[in-house]
């Protein structure tokens, strides 16, 4: 009879960004784990360049966040709380309701906006949905008037849309932050190339989490350039670490790979990695820290075998890390 394997530790939750805890941006906790030694090391973000080589690459997402959250009203006037995600046509998107709804559904959105629910993507787990939406103006602008950050219970005051934002976002159009980037400073990027580490950036738009449940990641747009294919190529064919920043970074990787190479590509990916995925793409990954059963925790295991997760996050809850996009990070090398 096989032994059970142990769950990941639930650490302590971020509840506002660590600037406001007192904390630099860049003085969050980082664990360090080595897949060779599968042996631990804390620091703070600041020392990163500390574990990295010369030569190393690291891939970011420059997606900005948007004000994705949109205060909406049912037709008898109860209020709803809708979550815009996933561009599929310039009327067509994927949305999720914070409430359960009805297909054919309309609903009021301010400054005279609608939105019909169609139907939900999966049946089975009516959360994220195929929603139309009849707007005054474009989608982005017209969150930029109306919506506000998307924000979950553990985030216990409304925040202004700067804190949801990572040092390298220029390309507006994620719902919610792609956070392991968020400790990055100007002070740890000069760190970085004075130690002959290279930084290249690809756009992965994330669409709404799935912090409820262990559910399949719904499908996100990603554009990866000539320019950041040739440097990952580049850095393989030399024999060099890449390191993908965030686990939106790795989808958009492994979903560029044509063989052995990456390539340019753009346009809608839903591919799910998990521990039988054989990632090639990026040797390491710098992440956060999340709950047990949401779906960051499959793509740690095709990395890491569960039980150096688990130790892992078992290290970090007894030293008093935390976790959500605010909260701490955790380096595999």
């Amino acid at each position: 009879m096989k032994a059970a394997i142990a769950m990941p530790a639930r650490l302590a939750e971020a509840t506002v960004p660590p600037e406001r805890r007192g904390i630099a941006r860049d003085a969050v906790r980082l664990l360090v784990t080595d897949r060779a030694t599968r042996q631990h090391v804390h620091a703070r973000f600041f020392e990163l360049p500390a574990f990295l080589r010369a030569g190393d690459l690291l891939v970011v997402n420059d997606s900005a966040t948007v004000p994705a959250a949109l205060r909406a009203q049912r037709l008898d006037g109860e209020p709803l709380l809708l979550h815009v995600a996933t561009k599929l046509d310039q009327r067509l998107w994927l949305a999720e309701p914070r409430a359960s709804v009805h297909g054919g559904e309309r609903l009021r959105l301010p400054g005279g906006g609608s939105a019909v629910m169609l139907e939900p993507i999966e049946p089975l787990r009516p959360r994220v949905w195929y929603v139309r939406f009849d707007l005054p103006q474009p989608m982005h602008a017209f969150l930029a008037a109306h919506g506000e950050p998307i924000r979950y219970g553990y985030v216990t005051e409304s925040l202004p849309l700067a804190d949801f934002q990572t040092m390298f976002a220029t390309e507006p159009g994620s719902s919610e932050m792609p956070s392991a980037a968020r400790p990055f400073s100007q002070r740890v990027v000069s760190a970085l190339h004075a130690r002959g580490v290279e930084i290249a950036a690809l756009t992965l738009h994330c669409g709404v989490s799935s912090f409820e449940a262990p559910e399949r990641p719904t499908i996100e747009r990603y554009a990866v350039s000539f320019e950041t294919a040739q440097s990952v190529n580049r850095a393989r064919r030399d024999g060099r670490r890449v390191i993908a920043i965030g686990t939106t970074t790795l989808r958009a990787l492994e979903s560029a790979k044509s063989g052995s190479q990456i390539v340019a590509a753009a346009g809608w990916t839903d591919l799910i990695i998990g521990e039988s995925t054989s990632v090639t793409a990026a040797d390491g990954l710098l992440t956060g820290f999340h709950d047990a059963g949401a779906t960051h925790q499959w793509i740690l295991a095709a990395f890491l075998d569960r039980a150096i997760i688990a130790a892992a996050y078992a290290e970090a809850a007894e030293i008093g890390y935390c976790q959500h996009e605010f909260g701490d990070v955790h380096l595999i090398v």
